[in-house]
């Protein structure tokens, strides 16, 4: 039984974590836009190979995150400057998205849309300091232990639970196409704001500590 609920926790966790738009699934929503669903779905598969590693070192190194708060806070400083630089690009550098013929897309790859996937999911701190708070709340309430069987059933239900949210990400952009041009020219714009939302978040976080 600790075993599914391992599981069902860790999808219901990655649900809600993923779910509101944020970096990684609005990025994939933009490919999806953009390039097509095949590509987008390579950004994904990059993205949640970088997840489950995440997954992996937050519920291991749980209890010695937990019990070391320094390193949260390195973790929260160095997610700082990284979106306060994404959001200077969004804002200022990146170039307006446009629509392109199906031609186009045959002459593309899911190789590079993977690699950003990857890196877009690596510069993304913050899964590790909430999969450890969920980790460490399921072990308090006696629903889950730090048992590599469990472990495995967690991080399952995590990649399971983020691949059902980007899926939908991607099918609900790329179905929307053609109603979506506003979206699209202003994708920048969007991304650069959820950025910038998450800079000021983390910024409160850290001034909090040292104050």
């Amino acid at each position: 039984m600790s075993l599914l609920f391992s599981f069902i926790f860790g999808y219901l966790a990655a649900v809600v974590g993923i779910f509101p738009p944020g970096l990684i699934n609005m990025t994939a929503a933009k490919i999806s836009l953009e390039d097509g669903k095949s590509r987008a779905m390579g950004f994904v598969s990059g993205a949640l190979v970088v997840i489950a590693i995440q997954a992996f070192i937050s519920v291991y190194g749980a209890r010695y995150i937990d019990s070391h708060h320094e390193v949260n806070l390195i973790l929260r400083e160095i997610g700082l400057v990284i979106f306060i630089l994404a959001s200077v690009y969004f804002f200022f550098l990146a170039k307006k998205p446009q629509l392109v013929s199906q031609n186009a897309l045959v002459k593309k790859t899911s190789r590079s849309a993977f690699l950003l996937g990857l890196f877009i999911s690596a510069i993304n701190f913050f899964p590790i300091p909430y999969y450890v708070i969920v980790s460490i709340a399921m072990n308090s309430y006696g629903l889950f232990h730090f048992q590599p069987l469990e472990i495995y059933c967690l991080v399952s239900g995590v990649l399971l639970g983020s691949v059902t949210v980007f899926y939908a990400y991607v099918v609900v952009f790329n179905r929307l196409k053609s109603k979506t041009d506003y979206l699209i020219r202003n994708m920048n714009l969007i991304m650069g704001i959820i950025t910038s939302l998450v800079s000021l978040i983390t910024l409160y976080h850290v001034v909090n500590y040292y104050c």
